[in-house]
């Protein structure tokens, strides 16, 4: 396909590490470019690392490999980013955290509950019409239970977004 005069590129989803200096802003700058850049943000989540005053932002987008190697090359121009890390899932371990409130009545109750157990979840919290289900996984593992629970009814879903680290031995910083 042609858009404009520059042909389409073939998106897959990414996830991009970046340390990052621990200042105010710094995750502003960073969305604001992505945004400046076309890419919308799958997930995304900052946390402290090991180092003090460094941050760890993890974010999953939909991307070509061209123009997220363009946007690579602006991350770096950022003062505040230390290193891009490539968490690709051959390269990483990602997972993904979830807590899903299901409607539940006494009858579908000890359904919930033997489901769960098959999926290696956790009840962590029981109501008179519901429970709270936490699913920890990779992405596609909570996808897939979602999709089980809904025929229960669905209440309300929080996820955390895709966190990963690279395994041991890999050498893909950029």
């Amino acid at each position: 396909m042609i858009e404009g005069k520059k042909e389409r590129e073939a998106k897959h989803k990414h996830i991009v590490g970046i340390l990052v200096e621990d200042q105010p802003g710094v995750l502003a700058k960073l969305s604001g470019l992505f945004s400046r850049r076309g890419f919308n943000i799958e997930t995304i989540i900052v946390g402290k690392t090991a180092k003090p005053g460094v941050s760890h932002i993890v974010i999953s987008l939909l991307g070509g490999d061209r123009t997220l190697e363009q946007l690579e090359k602006q991350l770096n121009k950022l003062v505040d980013v230390i290193k891009i890390i490539d968490l690709s899932p051959e390269r990483s371990v990602v997972r993904e955290h979830c807590l899903v409130k299901v409607a539940s009545n006494p009858k579908a109750r000890a359904d919930l509950i033997n489901i769960s157990k098959l999926h290696k979840t956790s009840a962590l919290d029981i109501g008179k019409d519901y429970m709270i289900i936490e699913v920890i996984g990779k992405p596609q593992k909570i996808d897939n239970f979602l999709d089980l629970m809904r025929k229960y009814g669905i209440k309300e879903v929080s996820r955390t977004g895709i966190n990963a680290m690279q395994r041991s031995g890999q050498n893909n910083h950029k």
